[in-house]
């Protein structure tokens, strides 16, 4: 039996789709074992959000390499498809894939391994993402107790900073029977939590001949009683609108948290940006979730050290997340984009004014989440969790909200969802007992 080793970088995309190609490794007869182990091919799913993750990315291509130099080592992903010439001169790559025809990684690792010789050149299935269609992909059988569902791919914002719409292409849209069966499946199979995700989740179905949107969506599995809970990946501000909001917020699968691509809280910076909103926009449409969805948490993505940004502009940004209630915040420092109009723009921000905007942010976040985290104890309401995992007599699991909650417990009770009442709360966790 051959052995495969798969790793990931980057967002739940590329961990939904590194997870679908595991699994038809295995149904082709392939051993899945850990990527450190030695094995006869290697599957690294690429990022190219920042500089750093086209770094890593190379530093685990190496690290297969060095493990086995005999083995197939396949590159797919967001840094194949924007830099295959670069990947396919790393010595030592067999194939280099990009966001489109990944399922094609058993395939081609079979044809490699009957050729029973290692490669001389490597080879490339980078194709043009312009009129491609949704790649079909489905996981049936979650190792966690949450599962990904990847329901959308591409993006069409064309932000200044952004290299990931070049890198994944126009929006596609899964269609809804396989979207409500692959979710039916899981559910069956014991996952409780399905996390509908994409590269623009919100623009689910904009390619479509007929209307059909996300919140279409969420309330036909609803009404199917297709799942236990349904969270979402991350949602832009602008899409988070009084009509979404209302056709969801009494389903009884929809959790109520949210992750916002807020990228920055001053209008002038997100304008800067070709954001499709701006700051008023963002906490209007907040306001109305919190009076339709009164205990929702949000979480959010932040940039800091845009060019241009100016003390106030970053100032807006930490005011925006008291403003908001943020429950947590992603804080990173924009990273230059080769080929992307803010690389080329003036007055780029030093990385010392980056770094300490990133701590003062990251501090501001961390006040305001325990801020929260006091009222939720004070408040005293049971918290919906899914045990997830089992040490030392504890449980760690996520509420509903998505506020981390520990537990004690009997062991045996990993992925069972239960009620707990909170006590206190440490270090972003809130601490309770099982009811």
């Amino acid at each position: 039996m051959y052995k495969v080793g798969l790793y990931t970088l980057g967002c739940k995309v590329s961990l939904y789709e590194t997870e679908a190609i595991s699994e038809a490794f295995a149904e082709a007869g392939y051993e899945v074992c850990p990527f450190d182990a030695v094995c006869d091919v290697y599957v690294i799913n690429t990022c190219t959000v920042t500089a750093e993750s086209d770094a890593k990315s190379r530093k685990y291509i190496r690290r297969a390499i060095r493990k086995n130099p005999n083995a197939v080592v396949i590159v797919i992903g967001c840094y194949s498809q924007r830099s295959p010439d670069e990947v396919a001169k790393i010595e030592g790559v067999s194939a280099v894939i990009g966001t489109a025809d990944k399922m094609k990684c058993v395939q081609i690792a079979g044809k490699m391994q009957n050729a029973k010789c290692i490669m001389q050149n490597c080879e490339c299935y980078v194709s043009d993402l312009d009129g491609a269609s949704f790649e079909s992909m489905c996981v049936k059988n979650a190792p966690r107790t949450r599962a990904y569902v990847k329901i959308e791919d591409g993006c069409e914002c064309r932000c200044t900073y952004c290299a990931i719409s070049g890198a994944r292409g126009p929006v596609r849209s899964k269609r809804a029977e396989e979207v409500i069966s692959e979710v039916e499946g899981l559910y069956k199979n014991g996952t409780l939590e399905i996390v509908l995700t994409g590269i623009e989740t919100g623009s689910y179905g904009a390619d479509f001949e007929t209307k059909y949107d996300l919140a279409d969506l969420i309330c036909e599995l609803d009404r199917r009683h297709s799942c236990g809970r349904i969270r979402l990946g991350s949602m832009a501000p602008e899409l988070l609108t009084p009509p979404f909001i209302d056709k969801i917020a009494n389903t009884k699968i929809m959790v109520p948290h949210f992750h916002i691509s807020m990228q920055s809280g001053s209008s002038k910076v997100l304008r800067d940006m070709k954001r499709r909103y701006n700051r008023d926009m963002a906490l209007k449409n907040i306001k109305h979730i919190r009076e339709k969805m009164p205990d929702v948490m949000l979480t959010a993505d932040l940039m800091v050290g845009f060019p241009g940004e100016s003390e106030e502009d970053f100032l807006d940004t930490m005011r925006f997340v008291s403003e908001a209630r943020l429950l947590d915040a992603h804080v990173f420092a924009y990273s230059k984009r080769e080929g992307t109009p803010a690389a080329t723009y003036e007055n780029q921000i030093p990385e010392n004014i980056k770094k300490e905007r990133s701590a003062r942010l990251m501090a501001e976040c961390v006040r305001v989440r325990d801020e929260i985290l006091s009222g939720v104890v004070a408040d005293g309401k049971p918290l919906s969790c899914i045990l997830e995992t089992y040490n030392k007599g504890e449980y760690a699991s996520h509420s509903d909200s998505y506020i981390e909650v520990a537990c004690k417990g009997d062991k045996g009770l990993n992925g069972k969802m239960v009620l707990v009442k909170p006590t206190h709360h440490e270090n972003g966790k809130i601490y309770g007992e099982i009811i």
